[in-house]
């Protein structure tokens, strides 16, 4: 059995395995960090490794921190029953993980999002790990398995919802029966999604 198996098997179930220790002590550090913190090498390799993660020039890992649950809304003033207020239990129509995918591509305006993958949350946070890519850097359109990310159609990719995360949150998952209302998107199709 190979690193890459040992580490994955530790971070399937984190609160069974020395994953706990580790991420208790990370956060306290975490947490004391501004919100997008540039890293040297991935927290999780292996699946960093698995999403088209190469330690080499034009590639870097990016940690943000994203606040948990739905949106904060401020109360209405007005008056309105409390049923119809839409203060509580409102969420957003994108995930968590999207938003730190974008928020990390604001960041690095020159670099397209790759992927992105999940490293820790608490109470009030979640944090993610998201892969970027230099489009422009020489070693990068060398490289045959990442240079389709060069053409000019991947462009502000994270922002369409072409990353797995966006595809995943658009419903691009399904197919066939069932799967009517999701091509070719929500909004195509009198905006019944969120």
């Amino acid at each position: 059995m190979g690193i890459y198996k040992y580490i994955r098997d530790a971070w399937k179930r984190p609160k069974d395995s020395y994953v706990k220790q580790l991420l208790w002590e990370r956060m306290q550090q975490w947490r004391r960090e501004p919100a997008v913190v540039r890293i040297e090498r991935p927290t999780r390799l292996d699946r960093a490794r698995s999403l088209g993660y190469k330690p080499k020039q034009g590639i870097i890992v990016v940690r943000v921190r994203v606040r948990r649950g739905g949106l904060r809304k401020s109360r209405p003033t007005g008056s309105k029953k409390p049923a119809t207020l839409g203060v509580n239990k409102i969420t957003m129509g994108k995930s968590i993980q999207r938003i730190a995918e974008e928020r990390a591509a604001r960041k690095y305006p020159n670099m397209e999002v790759l992927n992105s993958y999940w490293v820790g949350e608490d109470g009030k946070y979640k944090w993610y790990e998201v892969i970027l890519v230099d489009p422009h850097h020489p070693a990068i359109k060398a490289d045959k398995n990442l240079n389709w990310i060069c053409t000019g159609k991947h462009k502000g990719r994270v922002f369409r919802g072409l990353t797995s995360a966006g595809k995943k949150g658009r419903g691009l998952r399904n197919k066939g029966k069932g799967a009517e209302k999701v091509r070719p998107s929500i909004k195509a199709h009198g905006r019944r999604g969120k």
